[in-house]
């Protein structure tokens, strides 16, 4: 090929954005692929909802002036347990994406594993929490506490918010369970495969994990 076609080709890479790495580059995303984009673009509109119901829930509590104290009731050691879990899953989910940067397939099978893991754990807790709560009277319809009615309001927007959150972890670990099975099929990490739908995973978890904070800090703490 003549000095003059490399140009040429070059020319027209340049004006259709395309490059050697085979990433389309946009002027204003950079180098971002569509699903990184139209991932962004989910968890922006899901942390709508997300402060949506905080909001709600804020100016309900606000406004009440028979709220309980939710120290009194729920249990913070033990959400507080989960949260440490939650948190230390989403550092294992940076090790998966690290692996599978370095096209690592057994590291990014065990850190993957170890993030389903976390996930199942803080499940598990939260439906200790649930069933001991409704035995103890807080529902979502109504609320006592040994015996003693409470205003109703703090069942339904505990479980309303809680439970929100718990759909997402339940879609982030089914989620985790379809990449992992991609990562034991080396679909990521071999033959020059993009390790993006692992990046792509692990965007979805730590947005999780991030709102948990937010919702054990209103809910639990304040």
């Amino acid at each position: 090929m003549s000095t003059a076609d490399a140009t040429a080709d070059q020319v027209l890479e340049d004006a259709h954005g395309h490059h050697d790495d085979g990433v389309t580059e946009d002027a204003h995303f950079g180098k971002a692929t569509g699903g990184k984009i139209a991932m962004w673009m989910f968890i922006a509109q899901d942390g709508m909802s997300f402060g949506g119901l905080l909001l709600a829930y804020g100016l309900l509590r606000i406004f009440s002036t028979d709220w309980p104290v939710p120290a009194e009731i729920l249990g913070i050691t033990l959400t507080a347990t989960a949260t440490f879990i939650l948190i230390c899953s989403s550092v294992s989910m940076v090790m998966a994406v690290e692996a599978a940067k370095e096209q690592n397939q057994a590291g990014t099978v065990r850190w993957l594993m170890v993030t389903i893991l976390g996930g199942l754990s803080f499940l598990g807790i939260q439906y200790y929490e649930y069933t001991h709560l409704v035995a103890e009277g807080i529902t979502f319809a109504t609320s006592t506490w040994h015996g003693e009615p409470i205003n109703n309001l703090f069942g339904s927007t505990f479980y309303a918010v809680t439970g929100f959150h718990g759909l997402h972890v339940t879609a982030g670990v089914i989620y985790l369970m379809c990449i992992l099975k991609g990562a034991m099929a080396g679909k990521y990490t071999k033959g020059g495969m993009s390790y993006s739908p692992v990046e792509l995973v692990g965007l979805f978890w730590h947005f999780v994990d991030l709102v948990w904070i937010l919702v054990f800090t209103f809910i639990y703490l304040l």
